[in-house]
Parts: structure tokens; C-alpha cells; sequence
């Protein structure tokens, strides 16, 4: 199968999703015996980005996995356990470059850097629960966090990232121009933990910034690049949250249909959202690490 239609085969999946008016990166994690968290590499125990984290959380909601760990057929059998015979695999991609011949004559002729083009690599992974005879620690699911303990983490990586946070108002709102974030007052959520998830997405686009991650923040309400960076946020306030034990929700279910709009028209856009959003939440958890003294965590593809 092409690059180009594993791009659309997984967006149409996403956009699927959507119509029915589920949110892919907003699963009914109350439903499962999965606990919250970010897919991992098993056999690495790096994190999975972008993209894959939301195919592989599709993968545990649907299949009911109770763990978060994920392997190839070879490393399975390199940690001593096996895949049971006639498990199916979950497909990840991993996004690369190559140069074409007929690109490096070109650019050898007119003497200039030769383009390389992006294309999707597939793997195969699967779950450690659909693997038999691996180390026993690795079956292991990780235990929700009691609300208690999900405050005090979460109010630490905000304070970590040094934001210009305003309290006050009815709206939450990030300012580019001034750099500044504006949030209601904590008695004006229903839930506490609300605040902190509305906290994470205003973060999500703080670190577009031109001085952090430079994003395009340019765009007007109801824009596609509005809905672009509406997506970006809303997903790495997901991946956030997760990290942190918090059960995501969707902050701007209105904004799905604009979300319908830029992904049927670039079957790419939500790897790019993915991506952005992959890279905003490491961003903001290196803040916690840089804490914490320890050292950000490696990144599986």
C-alpha cells in the first residue's frame, strides 16, 4: 500500500470517528481497565508520538487492552514471550525522506540541494497482552491517580512553565500579542480538574509562540488555521492530561465540523495536528522534568 493512501486510509478512520461524534483523542477511558497514560515501547520503554498515540489508544478502547505497553513480533521473542498465534497487529507509521533519482540528477545538473520527498513507513505492533511468556512487569497496567494527587502535579507543571497566567473573566483565552493567558477563577468550574484541563489547552497554544515552537497563530475565528491550531491545542492538552493521570474531555465539541472541514480537505492535516501537538506536549512536560531534575524521556516513532 502507498504512503499516500495509508495517509487517507488513517484520516478517513479519524474522520469516521468524528461523524459519529466521537473524538479520537478523547476516549471513554471510565469504560476500560486501561489506565490512563501515553503508549509505550515495551521493549525501549520510549513513548510513542504524534500520530500513533492516537491509533494506538484506538487500538486499546476497542480491543479492551488493559495495558498501555505495545512490541514488535521481534521483540517479543528477543524478551523470551511470543505473540499468540492468530493475534492481529495494530498498524503504526513512521514518517521519513528519500530522494528520488530523477530529483538527484536535477539538482546535480542545476547545481543546487536536491528535495527529498516524505513518505509513511508501516509497522506492525501489538499489545503485550496479546503476547505469552514476556517478563512479568511488563503486563503491568499503571493505577488511576486519585484526584488529590492529580491537582498538585498538574498546579506544579503549570507553575514550572513560568506562563503569564491573568485570572479573571467567564472566557479562557491565549494571547499572542501579549504573550499572556486569561482563565476564569478556579470557584467558576464545575469540576476542579476542569480548570486544570482548560489551563493545559491555553498552554497547548502558548508554546506556538514565535519564541517557543512558532506556530502559525495568525489565524481569525472560523479560518482554517484557526481550526488547525484549535486541533493542535485540543489534542496536546490530551496527551497532557493523560500524562498526568487526568482523563481528557473535549474542550470545543462546536469545532468538530470545522475539524471535518480541514480534514477532508488534506489527508494529511491531522498527522501535522498530531505532530505539532506531540511536540507541544513535550515542550511543556520538560518543564516538569526540569523540575523534577530528571531527564526528558526518549520518543519512539
Amino acid at each position: 500500500r502507498t504512503g499516500a493512501s495509508l495517509y487517507q486510509e488513517i484520516t478517513d478512520r479519524i474522520i469516521a470517528e468524528l461523524e459519529r461524534g466521537t473524538v479520537p483523542w478523547v476516549k471513554p477511558w471510565g469504560r476500560t481497565r486501561t489506565g490512563l497514560g501515553l503508549p509505550r515501547n515495551a521493549a525501549t520503554q520510549r513513548r510513542y508520538s504524534g500520530i500513533n498515540i492516537l491509533i494506538l489508544w484506538g487500538g486499546v478502547i476497542d480491543r479492551g487492552f488493559p495495558s498501555q505497553n505495545w512490541l514488535t513480533f521481534r521483540q517479543a521473542l528477543s524478551l523470551g514471550g511470543n505473540v499468540r498465534k492468530g493475534e492481529h497487529g495494530t498498524t503504526i507509521v513512521h514518517a521519513d525522506r528519500f530522494v528520488p533519482k530523477n530529483e538527484k540528477q536535477r539538482a546535480d545538473t542545476d547545481g543546487d540541494e536536491p528535495q527529498a520527498v516524505p513518505f509513511l513507513k508501516r509497522f506492525t505492533v501489538f499489545n503485550v497482552a496479546q503476547c505469552d511468556n514476556l517478563p512479568e512487569h511488563l503486563y503491568a497496567a499503571g493505577e488511576p491517580l486519585p484526584e488529590r494527587e492529580m491537582v498538585p502535579q498538574a498546579e506544579a507543571l503549570i507553575h514550572a512553565t513560568g506562563a503569564d497566567f491573568r485570572i479573571g473573566g467567564e472566557r479562557a483565552f491565549y494571547m499572542p500579542g501579549s504573550d499572556t493567558i486569561q482563565v476564569p477563577p478556579q470557584p467558576a468550574f464545575f469540576h476542579q480538574i476542569d480548570y486544570y484541563r482548560t489551563c493545559f489547552h491555553e498552554l497547548g497554544h502558548w508554546t506556538g509562540h514565535p519564541t517557543r515552537l512558532a506556530r502559525d497563530l495568525s489565524g481569525s475565528f472560523g479560518s482554517n488555521t484557526y481550526a488547525r491550531e484549535e486541533l493542535v491545542a485540543e489534542i496536546a492538552s490530551a496527551f497532557i492530561c493523560s500524562s498526568l493521570g487526568i482523563e481528557p474531555t473535549v474542550r470545543h465539541a462546536d469545532y468538530i465540523g470545522s475539524w471535518l472541514t480541514v480534514l477532508r480537505e488534506d489527508n494529511r492535516a491531522i498527522f501535522r495536528a498530531a505532530s505539532h501537538a506531540s511536540k507541544a506536549a513535550d515542550f511543556l512536560l520538560g518543564f516538569q522534568a526540569d523540575a523534577e531534575g530528571t531527564a526528558p524521556e526518549e520518543i519512539a516513532a
